[in-house]
């Protein structure tokens, strides 16, 4: 090769864009924005998204269980423009996606919950708000660019049960379309990373933390510019309220079914309960008028050693038949995933951990950069899979899914 031919192969160029777009251009994968997002905040703050219950091993076991199974593709199909658009609940989707719950939004990027539910309406998917949220029902809902057709409430029983039916009121009233119903958190989950870090919440300036703010004084000092981190859905406005180390035992151990048939009787809109559900609990549930299921196990950060939630999709589908809704979340990092769960049987997946790397990687441009991931990993996959549309992959789900590899 002559030199002059060489040089025709070279091709330098100068960095475009801002930081943000370059640093969001090099992730590929949602394991690259996890990186990214760690490499920005301090130790403390991304082991409390990241980590998990006891040994994590729910934590671990929930990513593997979706690689165990095998797809069997069909050959031959003409899939040059396939159908991503879903149903969850009886309102069509962007994509068979959402945003699942997560707590304290704020304390991981002062942007918060609504750049998540910004992002959220403009890919087209489900935003659900968490009870443990730093901003208020109400101010999200009114917040620009959110759509409240895409806002879920999720809902957790407290001891209290006039704040817990006032916070059922101030949902509807806000315009929320779907209440969730955690019931997996009796009580709450040993977080041992937490512990071992002596994470508080807001964090505080320890010893530990003033030692890491010269490691990540970028993050410190968005905390120290932005206003007083709160539980916003029962803060009592006036500084006070709910923190860290009370809330948690405002959690119910005594919650049970007659308390779901109540709540039932409250809210005029779909509702939906979320966590580890069985088959035998989820034709209870649907017995109650329940609309839905989200098969979760709170990203491991609950029960450890508690069965994956994608391998209850299968035989949760069998018991309640169509028309029941199927949402399965914990451990979803690849458009793959999504392929594999609907493929089961279920209407959507939700992700918590990825947006919120995407959040502190990019802020709502990171956000909506890892839905554009996992969808265009799920729309390849649906191709490569030979599929034309999400009906008709989880019509064809038992023939191109093998059973699951030790």
């Amino acid at each position: 090769m002559k030199l002059s031919e060489a040089a025709q192969l070279v091709s330098l160029k100068l960095p475009s864009g801002t930081r943000t777009d370059r640093r969001l251009g090099r992730c590929r994968t949602i394991e690259d924005v996890r990186q990214a997002a760690k490499r920005r905040l301090p130790r403390s703050i991304f082991d409390y998204v990241d980590g998990g219950a006891d040994e994590e091993q729910s934590l671990r076991n929930n990513v593997e269980a979706f690689g165990r199974y095998r797809y069997l593709p069909k050959a031959l199909s003409d899939v040059r423009s396939p159908d991503i658009s879903g149903t969850v609940l009886g309102r069509k989707t962007a994509a068979p996606l959402g945003f699942a719950p997560t707590g304290y939004t704020r304390m991981i990027s002062p942007l918060g919950e609504p750049a998540v539910a910004r992002a959220a309406a403009a890919a087209g998917i489900p935003y659900t708000l968490s009870t443990m949220a730093s901003t208020s029902l109400e101010n999200l809902a009114s917040s620009p660019g959110v759509s409240t057709e895409d806002l879920w409430f999720q809902l957790y029983v407290w001891k209290d049960r006039a704040l817990t039916m006032d916070l059922v009121r101030r949902a509807e009233q806000s315009g929320y379309r779907v209440l969730e119903v955690a019931v997996d958190t009796a009580v709450s989950g040993n977080r041992v990373r937490d512990a071992r870090n002596g994470l508080t919440i807001p964090p505080a300036l320890t010893l530990g933390s003033i030692l890491d703010i010269g490691r990540k004084p970028n993050y410190w000092a968005s905390m120290l510019a932005s206003p007083v981190l709160e539980f916003a859905n029962v803060s009592d406005g006036a500084g006070g309220g709910y923190t860290i180390e009370n809330i948690s035992r405002q959690f119910d151990p005594a919650v049970n079914w007659d308390d779901l048939e109540r709540l039932r009787d409250a809210w005029p809109g779909k509702l939906v309960i979320k966590g580890p559900i069985g088959d035998v609990d989820a034709k209870r549930a649907q017995a109650l008028g329940i609309d839905g299921v989200h098969l979760s196990n709170h990203g491991g950060r609950q029960l450890d050693r508690c069965v994956a939630p994608v391998d209850l999709v299968r035989s949760v589908r069998a018991a309640v038949g169509d028309g029941f809704g199927v949402l399965v979340d914990s451990g979803v990092r690849h458009g793959s995933d999504i392929a594999t769960a609907l493929a089961l049987g279920a209407d959507a997946c939700f992700v918590g951990r990825p947006y919120l790397w995407g959040l502190v990687a990019g802020g709502q441009d990171g956000v909506e950069h890892v839905a554009e991931l996992l969808l265009s990993q799920f729309r390849r996959t649906l191709q490569l899979l030979g599929m034309t549309s999400v009906d008709e992959l989880r019509e064809a789900g038992p023939g191109i899914l093998l059973p699951p590899t030790a």
